[in-house]
Order: structure tokens, then C-alpha cells, then sequence
């Protein structure tokens, strides 16, 4: 009988040592699994990706004639040179999404445009007033979609608009007139 308990008791360790041996084996694949995708970067970033960067682009929605951002991600190199140049050219562009239009009339060009004290002076080609469909609120809207996509920089406070270097252009269809300088609207 004793060497009936003897052996149970021996049967008894073993079969702790192996669940314990089973359960340190297992504990130790799960860590390394969680090592392992710790460690390991899903994807690898590009040099390219680093230089990528967010704006906002002013369009006019198509349902009811206001202006919608359009989020844009480009390489941060094509706006070390002039910025608000390259912001108004993109908005100037068809935005990528359907449900928007470019509020800044076709045949319109950037002549120049520079930052003085907080104020972009944004020198466009004549058809900016030329080209209006005739309608005051579109005028405005297109006036506003710049001011608000170049507003957007944190050194930005307002926005004078030229025509070919002249100021208080009024439009040519349009009871408008440029005039000062323009402050964001939402």
C-alpha cells in the first residue's frame, strides 16, 4: 500500500512538472509573438511619405453654393519657394472630389503673390474679373475660397487681391469692387 502512494505521488509530480513545463513554453511563444510585433513596423515610411503634408483647399460645393475644404496631401518641397502662389494654383486646379468646383474663374493666373505684416498681397491676371459668370455671390465666393485656403497658415491674417498690379479693380460684369484687404469667412 505504500508503494501504492509512493508511486501515485511520483505519477502526481511528474504530471505537475509537465503541465508546469507546458505552460512556461507557452507563455514564452506568446511574449516573443508580442516581442515580434512590437518590433516589426507594419509598413516602412518613405522618404517621401516624411515629406508630406495636409491643406486645406476652399471649393464651392455643388448641392448649395458655399465653401467646402478639401484635404490635400502634397510634398512639403512644392511650397518651400512661394506658398501662397502654389496654394492658390491648386485651387485654382479641378478639386478631386466630384461634389465640388473650383470657385476661382478658368484662364486665371498667379502673377505673383508675397506676405507683408500678416497680409498676402495675391497679384492675379485680369481674367479673375473677366471671367465671372455675372453672379455677385459666385464673385464673392471665388474672392473667399482664396482668402480662406491662404488664411489657413498660421502667418496669414488677411489677403489683398491685385489684378495684373492694380488695385480696386471692380469686376467687369459685376456690381464689385476689389477692394483693401480680406479677412477669413466662414
Amino acid at each position: 500500500m505504500k508503494k501504492k502512494k509512493i508511486l501515485i505521488i511520483i505519477v502526481l509530480i511528474i504530471l505537475l512538472l509537465i503541465i508546469g513545463v507546458l505552460v512556461y513554453l507557452k507563455i514564452k511563444k506568446d511574449s516573443e509573438i508580442a516581442i515580434e510585433t512590437e518590433i516589426t513596423p507594419v509598413e516602412e515610411i518613405t522618404e517621401e511619405q516624411e515629406r508630406q503634408t495636409m491643406i486645406s483647399l476652399y471649393y464651392t460645393s455643388t448641392d448649395n453654393n458655399t465653401l467646402i475644404p478639401e484635404a490635400r496631401r502634397i510634398d512639403v518641397k512644392e511650397l518651400v519657394e512661394n506658398p501662397y502662389k502654389t496654394l492658390v494654383e491648386l485651387l485654382i486646379e479641378k478639386p478631386k472630389n466630384e461634389k465640388l468646383l473650383s470657385s476661382i474663374p478658368e484662364g486665371t493666373k498667379v502673377n505673383n503673390a508675397s506676405l507683408k505684416n500678416g497680409i498676402v498681397e495675391l497679384d492675379l491676371s485680369k481674367e479673375f474679373i473677366e471671367n465671372q459668370t455675372g453672379d455677385i455671390e459666385k464673385a464673392k465666393l471665388s474672392i473667399y475660397s482664396i482668402v480662406n485656403t491662404l488664411t489657413e497658415l498660421n502667418e496669414v491674417n488677411a489677403v489683398k487681391i491685385l489684378i495684373d498690379g492694380e488695385e480696386n479693380k471692380k469686376f467687369s460684369n459685376i456690381d464689385l469692387k476689389l477692394e483693401g484687404t480680406y479677412v477669413r469667412q466662414d
